[in-house]
Formats: C-alpha cells, sequence, structure tokens
C-alpha cells in the first residue's frame, strides 16, 4: 500500500502552523487518521501531535550556539535543513513502516528553500523512493494576495517553487476569515483573476517605466494562458471550505484509490425470473 504526504509549504507567517492543526481536527472529526511531522527546526509550539520533529534531530539554537559556525537565523536555518538531508535515515525510523499513512510536512517559512535550493528537492526524491505519492500545498496569507501587484509576487513565489519540486500542487489562500468584508467581496477577482484587468487597475504598474510595465505584462500573461497558478480559499472557520480543500489534495493524491472494493454475489435480473416462473409454476400444478 502507498503512503501520502502533504508537504505544506509557504512563507513566514502564511500559517501553515495553522493549516496542519485544522486538518487533523477535521481528520478527528471525520474517524480519519491524519499525522503531522514537524520540519521546521526553529519552531516553538504545537496544539497537535507528532509523530517524528526535526528537532530531535537538529535544533536551530545548535546551529547558531556553535562557536565555530558563527551563523545567524537563517544561514542557521539552511545548515540545518542540510543536515537533514544527510540523515534522511532519522526520519526513515521515525516514520516506521506503516502502511496506508496520511501524513502532513509542516515545513519552514525560508523561501528560498523552495525556489532554488535543493534540499526540499532532495527530500521529496527521496519520499517519492519510500513509496509516497506527494502533493505540495502552497499557502499565502489572503490579506497578502488582495492587492493587483502583490498577488503577481505572491503567484510567483508559487510558480518557483512549483518549478522547482516538479510535483503536483494545491495552491490555498489562508486566513480568509480574517479578511475585512471590502477584501471580502474582492476575492473573487483574485481566486479566478483576469491578470489585464488586474494590472490596468494597479497604480504602481502605471507608474514602472515601459520596459518593467511589459515585463511585468508578459509574466501575468503567462500564467494566464496557461493557468499555471490558481487559489483556493481556506476559511477555517467553515468546514465546507476546509472539506474542499482537503478533497482537492485527496484527488491530487489518488488517496483512496487502491483501497479493496467490497463485493458482493448479485444475481441477473432475468436469473430472478427464471426462478420466479419456476415457482410460479409449481403452485399452478397444485
Amino acid at each position: 500500500m502507498p503512503r501520502y504526504a502533504q508537504i505544506v509549504l509557504g512563507p513566514a507567517g502564511s500559517g501553515k502552523s495553522t493549516y496542519c492543526s485544522t486538518m487533523v481536527r477535521h481528520g478527528q472529526a471525520m474517524k480519519r487518521s491524519i499525522h503531522v511531522v514537524n520540519l521546521d527546526p526553529a519552531a516553538e509550539y504545537f496544539d497537535y501531535p507528532l509523530i517524528a520533529d526535526i528537532r530531535d534531530l537538529i535544533h536551530l539554537d545548535d546551529a547558531m550556539e556553535d562557536e565555530a559556525l558563527h551563523f545567524g537565523p537563517n544561514g542557521g536555518l539552511v545548515f540545518c535543513m542540510e543536515y537533514f538531508a544527510q540523515n534522511f535515515e532519522w526520519l526513515e525510523t521515525e516514520l516506521g513502516d506503516g502502511d496506508d499513512d496520511y501524513i502532513l510536512f509542516d515545513c519552514p517559512g525560508q523561501i528560498e528553500l523552495y525556489t532554488h535550493l535543493q534540499v526540499m528537492r532532495q527530500f521529496v526524491e527521496q519520499l517519492q523512493h519510500w513509496n509516497f505519492h506527494i502533493c505540495g500545498v502552497f499557502l499565502m496569507d489572503s490579506q497578502f494576495l488582495v492587492e493587483g501587484t502583490k498577488f503577481f509576487a505572491g503567484v510567483m513565489a508559487a510558480l518557483s517553487t512549483m518549478v522547482n519540486l516538479e510535483i503536483s500542487f494545491v495552491n490555498v489562500m489562508t486566513k480568509i476569515d480574517l479578511l475585512s468584508k471590502k477584501d471580502k467581496k474582492n476575492l473573487d477577482r483574485f481566486l479566478d483573476p483576469d491578470t489585464s484587468i488586474l494590472l490596468e487597475e494597479e497604480p504602481d504598474q502605471r507608474r514602472l517605466g515601459q520596459r518593467y510595465q511589459k515585463l511585468t505584462t508578459a509574466l501575468a500573461q503567462l500564467v494566464d494562458d496557461y493557468s499555471l497558478v490558481r487559489f483556493m480559499p481556506l476559511d477555517r472557520s467553515d468546514e465546507d471550505s476546509i472539506d474542499e480543500i482537503l478533497l482537492a489534495i485527496d484527488t491530487t493524491l489518488q488517496y483512496g484509490e487502491d483501497a479493496d472494493v467490497r463485493t458482493r454475489d448479485i444475481e441477473a435480473p432475468e436469473d430472478r425470473d427464471d426462478d420466479e416462473q419456476a415457482g410460479g409454476g409449481g403452485d399452478d400444478d397444485e
């Protein structure tokens, strides 16, 4: 049996740990086991149980306090993730050999880990070697995405991650429940965007030089023409919203398609008709 993995990615503050917490509670309500692995060596608090925690292997403080390394927070985090990539056998031992596991991997918020460094790419390849079906879940804060230029910046970050990791993705717009009423009314413009209209309405675009306007327009047109990035809204106070996100991810993972189908013998209609006629004939004879 395959195992299933959501790799939960996104910038710092995009709501990755909150997303994991929401999915764990939703799974409990559905009587479905959803596990979480923490891959953030700088994390401090979780309100859900972990089946593995990278801090048991290496902590950010270990890298920052080492007198021979002298790392700052960013360099220390990269060092921790590279150390993790050299010790994947630790994670294999922590996960065990369970079948049909469904695991969320809560990743750090340092965006360069996904956009151009190879650590997360190596991690993806290792999970595939362990027979995991994988879906990337890229989170962006909805409060960051309800302006045109910020929206395109978020789209390009998501696209860079998708290209670097080369796996299927579901992109999620988080913290919908925190938006103002005005921003919620404008939300549909960014969930199914017309890039040309968004650019025309953006005052910063008109202040740019002609060369940069053409660059922005070309990038937006590329995303629009090939439907490369679309965001799904997640309102953690709305169970239907959570259901839709989970269904989209399960479909991408092909979750449950390998389950055994329960069958039973069913008589064909013509066989039942023959039996009834035979029984009826006996009654007439009597």
